[in-house]
């Protein structure tokens, strides 16, 4: 297969068909530089060399009915993680803070459970309202399952984003949870789009499925039509149900990356959770695909240090893109 074509093409409007698709992901390792090439022409062309940063703020952790098989705070984990309720107005404010400081430009607001309760929507609403006076920040809400006028209440509050995964194929959704549907799942997405909200929607890689569920995934939030695609890669939690499970490599990730990367031409493409246990040394690689990064640690488990994310981004002669508050701080 010729890479590089092939993204000409699909700059050009050509929609991968599932054969073209299964290639990308069965590609032999020789082929790598070449298929990376191909997905940088394509992130060059829609992103430039900008990389867009998130910070998350796990604003409550633990103490979830759900059961999803990879997470530590679901009901049915045993993990030994940090339990805590909502977390208060001062204290999100206070990661904003962080977040400005250290050239975040997008800062999200996390939450375990199924969804928000009333007085979750209002903390975190009067929140965001002060953070988009005070640091100009884009603001990601991540509380789970939403209802229509939650929605509009974030809204009016300033959310820009909101964060719900459909974590893997329609057909693989059943192994992974049975409390909620893949329905549910898409169902959000769409009220959160409904009520003017950018939709941030992604998926889980290395959760026992198959190469034809990862094609299926990356064309179903196509069709979804998720502005932010963040790809996570399973970092297996003791106590969880895929405990011990390690079907990845860095270089089957990399061919991830570029199959979201070819299959969502025009949209963020994010690295996310797992980046540092699956990529490894081939993180910096992973960049000519993604064009944005989570910065710090995770819900229940450490990032690395953010001083090497910013010597990684320097060394690729990529640049960190500012909210026009931190332009007027780090430009002037």
């Amino acid at each position: 297969m010729n890479w590089l074509q092939l993204a000409q093409e699909v700059i050009g409007g050509k929609v991968l068909n599932n054969e073209e698709a299964l290639a990308i992901l069965n590609s032999e390792d020789d082929e790598l530089l070449k298929l990376m090439d191909g997905a940088f022409a394509i992130r060059k062309h829609y992103y430039g060399k900008k990389v867009k940063l998130n910070m998350i703020m796990n604003a409550k952790s633990g103490y979830c009915p759900e059961d999803c098989g990879y997470c530590s705070q679901s009901s049915k984990s045993t993990a030994p993680i940090e339990k805590y309720p909502f977390i208060t107005k001062d204290e999100i404010l206070e990661g904003a803070k962080r977040a400005f400081e250290n050239k975040i430009g997008t800062y999200c607001i996390v939450a375990s459970g199924r969804g928000p309760t009333r007085k979750d929507v209002n903390t975190v609403s009067e929140a965001v309202t002060e953070i988009k006076d005070k640091y100009g920040l884009k603001v990601c809400a991540c509380l789970g399952i939403l209802k229509e006028e939650q929605a509009q209440q974030l809204k009016e509050a300033g959310v820009d984003r909101y964060n719900h995964n459909l974590n893997t194929s329609e057909r693989h959704h059943s192994y992974i949870t049975t409390s909620h549907t893949y329905e549910d799942r898409v169902n959000t997405v769409e009220i959160a789009k409904k009520h003017g909200i950018s939709p941030c929607s992604g998926a889980i890689i290395g959760m026992k499925e198959t190469k034809v569920d990862v094609v299926d995934i990356a064309r179903a939030l196509n069709k979804l039509d998720a502005d932010s695609i963040p790809v996570n890669f399973l970092n297996a939690i003791d106590g969880t149900k895929l405990e011990g499970t390690k079907e990845l490599n860095p270089r089957y990730c990399l061919k991830v990356l570029a199959l979201f990367r070819y299959m969502n031409p025009t949209k963020e493409i994010r690295i996310s959770g797992g980046r540092e246990v699956n990529l490894g040394s081939l993180q910096p690689l992973g960049m000519y695909a993604a064009n944005s990064i989570f910065v710090g640690d995770y819900l229940t488990t450490e990032g690395q240090e953010a001083n090497r994310d910013y010597r990684m981004l320097e060394d690729l002669g990529f640049e960190i893109e500012l909210s026009k508050k931190q332009e007027e701080v780090f430009c002037s």
